[in-house]
């Protein structure tokens, strides 16, 4: 049943549209809580309605064959997925999977309620359209990463973007720090091992606690000086 659209004011562009046709449709939006770890969908499984995260963080990777994992963009707070988006307007199946990070609190706009918004509201459609462009330009980052960064640098790089979410102490294994880096555990192994070698970082069971960060923002600044 629809539900109280009090979610919306976690989307000010969405809240402030005042298209009829949008309103009809937000009417029709479903509120879902999501536990953490929950599959949301995989590959190859058919996109039934658009995802709006109000609270919590959805991971999406692809797995290839031999079982190897890369996050291609996590979608959080006030931000929608690209990925149901542009399946839905391609009518085609998911070819990736979304997992809840967190505990998440979402909504879904069934498929009628996304595509009547689309093509009768433009304040929805511009939504939508930006919202593509931007997670485009994230893609494009991470396969630039991935083609040619260098490894100790993209490690050093995610090191410190975890350590400004969740401070110096951060709960993670190799298999982890590899899917977040798109390459083989081993390869994470050897880099992280040598950071701690060189001081940086103390490993733990399934735990990095960073002891210099003023040298790990070194390693991942020198891309910006070559």
């Amino acid at each position: 049943m629809p539900v109280k659209n009090d979610w919306l004011n976690t989307f000010p562009e969405l809240k402030k549209n005042q298209d009829n046709a949008w309103h009809t449709s937000a009417d029709k939006a479903m509120r879902m809580q999501v536990k953490r770890g929950s599959v949301l969908f995989r590959d190859g499984d058919a996109c039934n309605g658009y995802v709006l995260v109000v609270n919590g963080a959805i991971r999406v990777q692809k797995i290839d064959p031999q079982g190897h994992e890369i996050v291609l963009y996590r979608v959080e707070e006030g931000q929608s997925c690209m990925l149901t988006t542009t399946c839905l307007l391609a009518k085609q199946n998911y070819p990736a999977e979304g997992v809840a990070e967190t505990d998440v609190d979402l909504v879904l706009l069934p498929l009628d309620a996304f595509d009547s918004a689309l093509s009768k509201s433009p304040g929805f459609r511009h939504f939508v359209m930006a919202n593509i462009g931007h997670r485009i330009s994230d893609l494009m980052l991470l396969l630039e990463d991935v083609a040619f960064g260098r490894k100790d640098v993209r490690l050093a790089g995610f090191l410190l973007k975890s350590a400004a979410r969740n401070g110096d102490v951060l709960e993670l294994t190799h298999r982890q720090l590899a899917v977040e880096l798109g390459t083989a555990r081993e390869v994470v192994s050897r880099l992280i091992k040598d950071f701690e070698r060189k001081g940086l970082v103390s490993l733990g069971r399934n735990r990095i606690t960073i002891l210099r960060i003023d040298l790990i923002r070194k390693i991942a600044d020198r891309d910006k000086d070559s």
